[in-house]
């Protein structure tokens, strides 16, 4: 267990956490959701130990094991992907490289006789033999083929060291499991992997992650900051919505009588009560739940933008024809010999174990870079706008204001009208004035959609939009991409926008492996089976 006692943490001026009493017990996974800057990932950094609070302090039982989930892909570089993954227990690496040097001497002794003698049995006690065997079951469920494991972080790309990194937090069952939005960089297949490891996984889970389904099916509590407050919650994160909404319908309206109150939230527990995360939590989390009252129901500060496409022009039934179109990189073939055809109304989404892959294609038919062979027809009457992964591009060294960057792409250039438009994105009064190049990479994707909006483009083509956004702002580019109602191409690392939006899945790796107008779970079915 991990517990905070009158935590506080005040930078400046600014109060980020005060009074904080919190504890996190074995057996559950806490999701820890908040706004952007509420100090979700400094929140985790002061329960491994990297922050020191300003006031109050952590408890942990002894001799309790932390892993972090660490994102700096380069700290690595020289050590081997197996190396890297056995790092991730240090007292167990340690004792590993202490025997592997106590075995080289050439000058072996009686005396070194007897330290290896206790060194096995430690090396035993810590499940040293079975170590090696559990680091390829761990990468092999991540997607990384046994024949990585000798090679050095430096020779792999970035998304397969995301995986490493993520696979030595996992390793050595810690007591105690840290994650930064463990899916950032994974594909659908291994966000998968990841949601079975985690349901099964018995010892305390601290996740901040803005994928909502991935929240569903691992997190058995929320924990909420808020009001420089972080309050807890029974359920998974759609348990959390619901009820916040429920609580703050109720709240608003003080004419409705307490048994109408009371019944609201009986018959909503008892709708949601039996949705266990994890089977194992079913009974104890039937009757917290049961015990719930109205004062226990989440109060939020939460602000939605608001997200939604409009085509100023229908688009006729030719959109998009894509022939033989091939492309290397650095010689190494992303594209082969791709064809597909895209119909009017299609909203597509493209799979891929490489996100390369997918990013260079999207540049290809946005007309960014040109392919190696092959070719891109437009339809004539489409009209296209393009959210690409990398969006530095409009943002990098810009002096504008954020009214005056708005205003490049808009028709409108009054500024009521472009402050009004900034104000449904929630850039209001003063923010509105910032500089584009001191935005978040938050902020930056709600200025894109922004861009977009006033585009009105028939077809659009996004590459991951739902990355840096929190929670709010990924439900409202749902609720904008189901309403739209033009031709959509997009990649997402978010189960739920895929399996809502999407009415075509696109499997890409080098060649196109599957085209079929399924959803996301009516694929996984086909070619994925548990």
């Amino acid at each position: 267990m991990i517990s905070t006692f009158d935590l506080g943490l005040r930078y400046g001026g600014r109060t980020l956490f005060d009074e904080v009493n919190i504890n996190f017990t074995p057996g559950n996974c806490y999701g820890l959701i908040g706004a952007n800057g509420a100090g979700k990932s400094t929140f985790l950094k002061l329960l491994a130990g990297d922050v020191e609070p300003t006031n109050g302090h952590i408890s942990k039982d002894k001799n309790t094991r932390l892993s972090f989930l660490k994102q700096d892909q380069n700290q690595f570089d020289s050590e081997t992907v197996m190396n890297t993954v056995l790092m991730g227990n240090q007292d167990f690496y340690a004792l590993l490289k202490e025997r592997e040097a106590l075995y080289s001497k050439s000058d072996f002794s009686d005396e070194d006789g007897m330290k290896s003698a206790d060194l096995e049995v430690k090396f035993a006690e810590m499940n040293g033999y079975e170590a090696e065997s559990e680091v390829g079951i761990l990468l092999a469920g991540l997607g990384i083929p046994v024949e990585f494991n000798d090679r050095l972080m430096k020779d792999i790309d970035g998304s397969l060291k995301v995986k490493v990194l993520l696979a030595q937090a996992l390793f050595g069952d810690p007591d105690i499991l840290l994650m930064d939005e463990p899916t950032n960089h994974l594909d659908i297949q291994a966000i998968r992997w990841l949601e079975e490891f985690l349901s099964k996984f018995e010892n305390t889970v601290i996740v901040v992650s803005h994928d909502r389904h991935f929240m569903n099916r691992v997190c058995t509590h929320i924990a909420d900051i808020d009001f420089a407050k972080i309050n807890t919650y029974t359920g998974n994160y759609e348990f959390w919505r619901q009820a916040c909404e429920l609580n703050q319908k109720l709240l608003s309206d003080q004419n409705k009588k307490n048994e109408a109150k009371a019944k609201d939230l009986k018959n909503f527990i008892a709708r949601f009560s039996a949705n266990a995360s994890k089977s194992k939590q079913a009974t104890s989390r039937l009757k917290q739940l049961s015990k719930l009252e109205l004062s226990d129901m989440p109060v939020s500060s939460r602000r939605y933008p608001f997200v939604g496409f409009s085509s100023k022009v229908e688009a006729g039934k030719d959109i998009l024809n894509v022939e033989g179109l091939s492309k290397k990189v650095e010689g190494e073939p992303l594209l082969d010999n791709i064809n597909f055809r895209v119909n009017k109304g299609d909203k597509i989404a493209f799979l891929s174990k490489s996100d390369v892959s997918i990013s260079t294609l999207f540049d290809i038919v946005a007309g960014k870079i040109e392919a190696d062979a092959g070719s891109v027809n437009w339809g004539i009457t489409t009209k296209t706008d393009y959210f690409p992964s990398d969006n530095s591009e409009y943002f990098d060294d810009c002096e504008y204001s954020l009214v005056d960057w708005l205003r490049q792409y808009s028709e409108d250039k009054e500024e009521s009208f472009i402050r009004g438009f900034l104000g449904k994105m929630l850039f209001s009064k003063d923010e509105a004035l910032k500089k584009a190049s001191v935005l978040s990479g938050g902020e930056k994707v709600r200025c894109m959609l922004s861009k977009m909006m006033l585009s009105g483009a028939n077809v659009l083509i996004l590459d991951h939009p739902t990355a840096h956004l929190d929670l709010e702002a990924v439900s409202a580019l749902n609720d904008g991409l189901c309403k739209f109602d033009g031709t959509l191409l997009f990649a997402s690392q978010d189960h739920e926008v895929v399996q809502t939006v999407a009415n075509r899945i696109i499997s890409l790796d080098e060649t196109i492996q599957f085209d079929e107008p399924v959803t996301l779970e009516e694929y996984f079915e086909r070619m994925l089976p548990v």
